[in-house]
């Protein structure tokens, strides 16, 4: 596949040494074991815009099943490249595959760059009960998938299942939830409205996590930032 050929054309050790750092490869951490060739995203991009019409779903599946971050990466672009471009029936398709594929979804980036641009896009107006099962899953991602799915929704102007999904994991103990939990309810208070977000927070900020308090009211003026802080 030339697209792989590229990529590993474009590969900078010394970059790759610095991604592994970033994405917390090491022992112990949420990324452990994943290995990076070196390649920036905006590179991964440009050369997933030249082949992906030509690319079918089971080359995708090849790039995904691979050890190289930005080889998954890449199949997400092109996932999403496919999906915007797609017939329902063949939106149906790919998000019935990217659902079959989560185990290989396996950073924040991943999620977050094809998340709400294939299972949100495909269920908004649709029924979500797929997204709550996601938010209760075990796997770290599955959950940070539920979350980002629905910011696809927020972006219409509807933050009813972002709320709901935030519920479930307002309390979730990994600090990648929590900040997607924030930064999902600082976008409903950007896009839907403050005191739709604030209805949340007064439930929630004296018991949730701080990290995920935090990224929620970034947006805020300084006194209330204070106020929810308990400064």
């Amino acid at each position: 596949m030339q697209l792989r050929k590229d990529l590993r054309q474009a590969a900078s050790k010394e970059k790759a040494a610095g991604l592994s750092r970033f994405f917390k490869t090491g022992r112990g951490e949420y990324g452990e074991g994943d290995r990076f060739l070196g390649v920036m995203v905006p590179q991964t991009r440009a050369l997933v815009k030249i082949y992906w019409p030509a690319i079918s779903l089971a080359d995708v599946k090849v790039l995904l099943e691979s050890e190289w971050h930005e080889e998954r990466l890449a199949a997400l672009f092109i996932l999403v490249a496919k999906f915007k471009k797609a017939d329902d029936k063949e939106k149906e398709k790919i998000y019935k595959f990217y659902l079959a594929n989560t185990k290989s979804i396996n950073n924040w980036d991943l999620v977050d760059l094809s998340a709400p641009n294939i299972v949100g896009s495909y269920l908004y107006n649709k029924d979500a009960s797929v997204i709550f099962k996601l938010a209760k899953s075990k796997y770290l991602w599955e959950r940070r998938i539920a979350i980002l799915s629905t910011f696809y929704f927020i972006k219409e102007g509807d933050p009813k299942i972002s709320l709901e999904i935030a519920e479930i994991l307002v309390n979730d103990k990994h600090d990648l939830i929590q900040k997607a939990v924030g930064w999902m309810l600082r976008e409903v208070g950007k896009r839907c409205g403050q005191d739709i977000e604030e209805q949340f927070l007064q439930k929630h900020y004296k018991t949730m996590p701080r990290t995920a308090l935090r990224y929620a009211i970034e947006r805020f003026d300084e006194p209330k930032r204070k106020f929810y802080l308990g400064i």
